[in-house]
């Protein structure tokens, strides 16, 4: 269970479109602090999926944030028209949603596989250039 799985379920209780929170009442409501990050970086609330495991927390409850207001520490949370749930990350492995494919690899990893052919009989352990491998 994430941490922030009680903001999940406090938002999945809402009945309202708009449910706006003071960082205190969310970290009443999560039991612990919020990261100093929450409160230094307005990206922290972004609602990107890949931004980070609390983002997952209101996006799976339906909500996105809006009306992010560092020196208040004000949020308002918004129900989305169409609220689809998002993928949890498996703790100790890279998401698929983050790295990019299902497999947990980087989309681009391999993406240049084929374009650089190394010519018959060369030997990549050895120096390109001769002159390297002379001390003198």
């Amino acid at each position: 269970m994430s941490k922030y799985a009680p903001l999940e379920h406090h938002l999945e209780s809402q009945r309202l479109e708009r449910v706006p929170m003071t960082f205190s009442e969310i970290e009443r409501v999560l039991e612990s602090a919020l990261p100093p990050s929450a409160r230094k970086h307005r990206a922290w609330w972004s609602n990107n999926p890949t931004n980070s495991v609390m983002t997952y927390s209101w996006l799976a409850a339906g909500y996105k944030t809006t009306e992010v207001n560092l020196e208040s520490e004000k949020v308002v949370f918004v129900r989305t028209s169409d609220p689809t749930p998002t993928p949890t990350p498996t703790p100790g492995r890279r998401d698929a949603t983050r790295s990019g494919g299902a497999d947990g690899i980087a989309p681009l990893f391999g993406c240049m596989r084929g374009s650089a052919v190394v010519a018959a009989g060369v030997d990549l352990s050895q120096p390109a250039d001769p002159e390297w491998g002379d001390d003198g």
